[in-house]
């Protein structure tokens, strides 16, 4: 049988490769393998049984060799494909996902980052609105942390739409950045600052 694993919960993915393959398993890196080599992982028998237990780490990212999976989706072995991206998109995966069983270990989303996501969105319109949100929840934030994720966020931002204003509040970023690592003002006041200049920088 063949599963894929992915996402970004690595804890609970080796959790469960342990579970279904124990403590002994062949690992094998799948971006250096050639056609050649698919044979003998999917379908040979070793010396002392017949299964076998194998770990395949970024078998996918091998184009050549996965687009081949689908001829090796009867192997009597237990293999578990572990991928640190995996392009759901593909024609290869669209073909086989019925076929084999796909698992996505996904870490839990961090309410801080929605809760970060929402001021800065409402600063962008109402620099007074953000901060009265912000006071209600940031004696559970960190200063440091907070601006790390308006940063962020001023980043994408900054990807989506490449113009003036998203090159002036990474200007007035990098400079909230100086004036927090200085110390001199309590970083909360620094951050308030910013979130109600924001809609007109």
């Amino acid at each position: 049988m063949i599963r894929i694993f992915y996402g970004d919960d690595r804890v609970k993915a080796n959790a469960k490769i342990k579970e279904l393959l124990g403590e002994n398993y062949e690992i094998i890196d799948g971006e250096p393998l050639i056609l050649n080599d698919l044979p003998n992982i999917f379908l040979g028998a070793s010396l002392l049984s017949t299964t076998r237990n194998i770990l395949i780490r970024d078998f996918t990212a091998n184009k050549l060799v996965y687009e081949e999976l689908k001829n090796y989706l009867n192997t009597p072995h237990n293999i578990i494909l572990l991928e640190s991206k995996l392009d759901t998109r593909t024609t290869t995966f669209k073909d086989i996902k019925d076929k084999v069983e796909v698992v996505k270990f996904a870490l839990p989303e961090d309410p801080n980052f929605r809760l970060v996501y929402d001021i800065y969105a409402t600063a962008k319109r109402d620099g007074k609105k953000a901060v009265a949100m912000l006071n209600k929840t940031k004696q559970n934030e960190a200063p440091n942390m907070f601006f790390g994720l308006i940063a962020s966020q001023a980043i994408k931002d900054f990807k989506l739409n490449q113009g003036t204003k998203e090159k002036r509040v990474l200007k007035e970023l990098s400079k909230l950045d100086l004036d927090m690592k200085s110390a001199k003002v309590e970083p909360w006041l620094l951050i308030e600052s910013f979130l109600l200049r924001l809609s007109s920088i």
